[in-house]
């Protein structure tokens, strides 16, 4: 299932991946650090929701109290549960 997540507090406007049970595939952000966010897409590509929240949860950026990667764990768990529940 394609997934849709609006990051907050980030440069990335939005962020795509495919969900599949608790895998993450297919993952693109709109906006943000270019060269930086295609290499996290690329070394967290088939992880799980539960690999990519213990890898990228918490992570910040700058000041910020989040970062595109911290979204990013946030946005798997959230499609997952959204998954899960429906």
């Amino acid at each position: 299932m394609k997934y849709t997540y609006k990051p907050s507090t980030v440069c990335a406007m939005e962020i795509h991946f495919d969900i599949d049970g608790n895998v993450i595939t297919n993952i693109e952000f709109v906006g943000g650090c270019n060269g930086n966010l295609k290499a996290i897409s690329k070394l967290v590509d088939g992880w799980t929701v539960d690999e990519i929240e213990s890898k990228l949860l918490g992570n910040t950026c700058g000041r910020r109290p989040t970062s595109c990667a911290d979204q990013l764990a946030k946005a798997v768990r959230e499609a997952y549960n959204n998954t899960v529940n429906a």
